[in-house]
């Protein structure tokens, strides 16, 4: 596993996964640390996917806590927090996934397709969150695009991002009406 192939948020990710197995005082990081790394960040491709077919990431969110705070923890001064098989497993099945759809850049789409592989495979289509599910979603998502650099996400939903639809707010009733106010304009 190179992690130089790795996006700057699957690092993230990765990185955050280890906060959380320590916060917890767990010894190993696990694929459910990882799942709630990627659940908690902000303007990530993950928590889009999740929202566009879970409709939120609160309930999944609330279930991972949960269950991290069940598991037994390990008490120490200098607690090392490794690297779990099974996460491993899921990193391999994630640069798998980026072969597949041919991406050069292994992201967190690729390492949440992974997760549906492993034991929290099945958290995850409790949740509708399937293989198909999130392939769809992220078509959705991110379009055509391809991962080629190590910070894609800020190319997907640009137009979303730094842009307003001016139209979606006109049928809200967000805008006002520019129409017989000619005095007022001038």
């Amino acid at each position: 596993m190179n992690l130089d192939k790795f996006t700057q948020k699957s690092q993230g990710a990765i990185f955050v996964a280890q906060q959380i197995a320590q916060e917890h005082h767990h010894q190993t990081i696990e694929p459910i640390h990882l799942e709630l790394a990627l659940i908690r960040q902000d303007g990530g491709v993950v928590p889009a996917i999740v929202t566009k077919v879970a409709g939120s990431t609160l309930a999944l969110r609330e279930e991972l806590e949960k269950e991290l705070a069940k598991r037994p923890q390990i008490q120490g001064a200098n607690l090392q927090v490794g690297l779990a098989q099974a996460t491993a497993d899921v990193l391999t099945a994630a640069e798998r996934y980026a072969k597949g759809i041919q991406d050069d850049y292994v992201s967190t789409e690729h390492i949440l397709l992974g997760l549906t592989e492993s034991i929290e495979g099945k958290r995850l289509a409790s949740f509708g969150l399937t293989k198909d599910a999130i392939l769809n979603a992220l078509k959705a998502v991110r379009g055509s695009q391809r991962v080629t650099s190590q910070n894609p996400e800020d190319t997907y939903q640009a137009l979303e991002r730094y842009g307003r639809d001016l139209t979606a707010y006109a049928r809200q009733g967000k805008l006002d009406p520019v129409i017989g106010r000619d005095e007022e304009i001038r």
